[in-house]
């Protein structure tokens, strides 16, 4: 046999559990059969952050390619859709705009909708902000759902959508999932992390019970700690709390509306920004907030006393710094998760990197050969992933005009990433969007954040105003008709969720 012969993996040892842990478990058994042996390790006694209940539209690909029924998920988890975020007093106080999962408008010329907008409105021939030209929005204001059409003539095929779910109910789901298909879990503390003299890699862990577990590849998705990536193997963290001031977020679920909105609400605050989340079985809620301009104490009353209905449970804090690993895959073990990193749930990417952590994995999984070829272009794809995301979230703090209160005084007035810089740059003279075609949030992301926060092209694109011989008003008319249409046909949330996918716990 040839010394380089290819021998595969044939045992995995995930540490952790919660949504990262499972997440990898499922997607990994879905992906390697019987090949190979897949362990993951939890401790019942260590509990999950589990408030990672609101998600973008990819997930819904992460749970069709691991063969999860949409319907039979949502119902696991008490879950609801998600057509966007609505955005409440971030660019000034009484002002809110909606980051749709969808296209503005729908296209009628070689130029996009949302350019021949912008030169409608800057001219005066537009009333009302772009969010009216949104079906997200159309259908999230009345409290509709329907789930898009295929026919691209159709205006119910510009949006997408994502689910609100209990992270909890979900690592469950995916536990019952992962352990049919074969894999194994083993109840226990990691205590200690054994490794190999030579090179360091890691080569079996110990738990509380005296057990000891070996692998050739290990997972880690211990949360914030990092018990392998950073307390065993020190892979340091690239620290961005000064682009990301916020450093606490206390939670708390409360009892559920009677109607349950199909979005997720984020709400500025002083010191931070408030979310709603709407679940069948309740209502999610939290303060993210910076501990340099508030108290927790404080933060936790300010949240109390803006819940909808009575609190559930009590309130419980999180502490956390933005940024990530500076190496997210070192030796034989990948971070995934809160390891790897943290982005605040501003815009609901925390499992979308997990998501996209594991299906990168999965696309550079190494042999037993372990090279460290393969490490280095795991942690440059992902590095370039959280940098994007990061400057997409910077975007939101710094372009308000808030000067009620210390924390955005010093958003407005940071100095930002050069990349995020240029393109703000691009977009405020000429109301050009430039990006990266990796990019995890595309144009429509982008223009509503730009617009909604007050920065406005000083000209539209200049392609628009040598197109004088197309009908933009009627066009834009036939567009607003369509939707209304569109939208009186569809059932409210609660009635489809009723219809398709009721839980259990909502009664």
């Amino acid at each position: 046999m040839a010394e380089d012969a290819y021998a595969p993996l044939k045992s995995i040892v995930i540490v952790g559990g919660g949504s990262a842990g499972w997440m990898t478990a499922a997607a990994l058994s879905d992906a390697l059969g019987k090949s190979c042996s897949i362990t993951l390790i939890e401790s019942e006694a260590i509990g999950t952050v589990g408030v990672g209940e609101a998600t973008i539209p990819p997930i819904r690909q992460f749970n069709a390619r691991i063969g999860i029924d949409e319907a039979t998920f949502v119902k696991e988890t008490a879950g609801s859709f998600k057509l966007g975020i609505q955005f409440v007093d971030w660019s000034r106080l009484g002002h809110s705009y909606f980051h749709p999962f969808g296209q503005y408008g729908a296209e009628f010329d070689k130029v996009p909708f949302y350019h021949y907008w912008m030169r409608e409105a800057l001219n005066g021939r537009v009333e009302g902000p772009i969010d009216d030209f949104s079906m997200c929005w159309a259908m999230a204001k009345a409290g509709k759902f329907a789930r898009p059409e295929a026919d691209r003539r159709k205006i119910q095929s510009t949006f997408d959508y994502a689910y609100h779910f209990d992270a909890g109910l979900y690592a469950a789901f995916l536990r019952r999932v992962s352990e049919a298909r074969g894999v194994k879990r083993i109840e226990g503390r990691v205590t200690d992390v054994i490794q190999r003299g030579e090179d360091g890699f890691i080569e079996s862990v110990t738990l509380d019970n005296g057990t000891s577990v070996s692998g050739e590849l290990f997972v880690d998705c211990s949360g914030f700690r990092g018990l392998l990536i950073e307390d065993t193997l020190e892979a340091g963290y690239e620290n961005w709390q000064h682009w990301l001031p916020c450093d606490r977020a206390v939670a708390v679920p409360c009892a559920k509306q009677s109607d349950i909105t199909p979005y997720t609400r984020s709400t500025a605050k002083a010191a931070g920004w408030q979310w709603r989340i709407p679940l069948q079985h309740r209502t999610g809620n939290g303060y993210v907030h910076c501990s340099e301009f508030i108290s927790e104490d404080e933060a936790t009353e300010t949240l109390m006393g803006s819940l909808d209905r009575e609190a559930q449970a009590d309130p419980r804090t999180l502490r956390f710094v933005t940024g990530r690993r500076k190496k997210f895959w070192d030796k034989n073990c990948v971070a995934i998760g809160l390891s790897a990193g943290f982005m605040e749930p501003l815009e609901s990417t925390s499992l979308h990197l997990i998501q996209y952590g594991i299906l990168r994995l999965i696309a550079l999984l190494p042999d037993s050969e372990m090279s460290p070829l393969l490490a280095r272009e795991y942690n440059r794809q992902t590095a370039d992933e959280y940098a994007r995301i990061r400057d997409f979230l910077i975007l939101h703090y710094k372009a308000t005009t808030r000067d009620d209160a210390e924390l955005w005084r010093y958003c407005s007035a940071m100095e930002i990433p050069d990349t995020l810089q240029y393109k703000i740059d691009h977009f405020r003279n000429y109301g050009l969007l430039v990006a990266d075609e990796r990019e995890l949030f595309a144009n429509p992301s982008w223009i509503a954040v730009y617009m909604g926060q007050d920065i406005m092209p000083r000209r539209a694109p200049a392609i628009t105003e040598m197109r004088d011989n197309v009908p933009v008003p009627q066009r834009m008319q036939m567009i607003s008709q369509a939707m209304r249409e569109a939208v009186a046909q569809m059932p409210t949330h609660a009635d489809f969720l009723a219809r398709h996918c009721p839980s259990p716990l909502a009664s």
